[in-house]
């Protein structure tokens, strides 16, 4: 359970950073309920996680989603960079944080 609720929290992670960069784009109140609740979740969820995974592999394996979501969401919805050295080194993250979860 802890696992789910850490990728859970890494996906809300991604979902607040993409209300961050909406809130730069067009200014509401909406918005600013969204990220809030965004990053509200996230922590409430990684703190529960820690409570039974190591915290280094738990914040390692919150802020890779985090990384390699925003990252996603940016190329998906925002128009950047779709260069493959990015992907490579997405990819690299991502990696990572499976390899974590592979040896916890």
């Amino acid at each position: 359970m802890a696992w789910i609720a850490l990728i859970l929290a890494g996906l809300m992670e991604t979902f607040g950073v993409a209300m961050i960069n909406q809130l730069s784009k067009k200014r509401n109140w909406q918005t600013v309920v969204l990220l809030i609740l965004g990053f509200g979740v996230s922590l409430t969820l990684l703190s529960y996680s820690m409570r039974f995974l190591p915290m280094g592999t738990a914040y390692a394996i919150w802020t890779g989603i985090g990384v390699v979501g925003g990252a996603l969401v940016g190329m998906i919805f925002y128009g950047e960079s779709k260069d493959w050295k990015r992907l490579v080194f997405i990819a690299m993250v991502l990696s990572s944080a499976i390899g974590l979860k592979l040896i916890s």
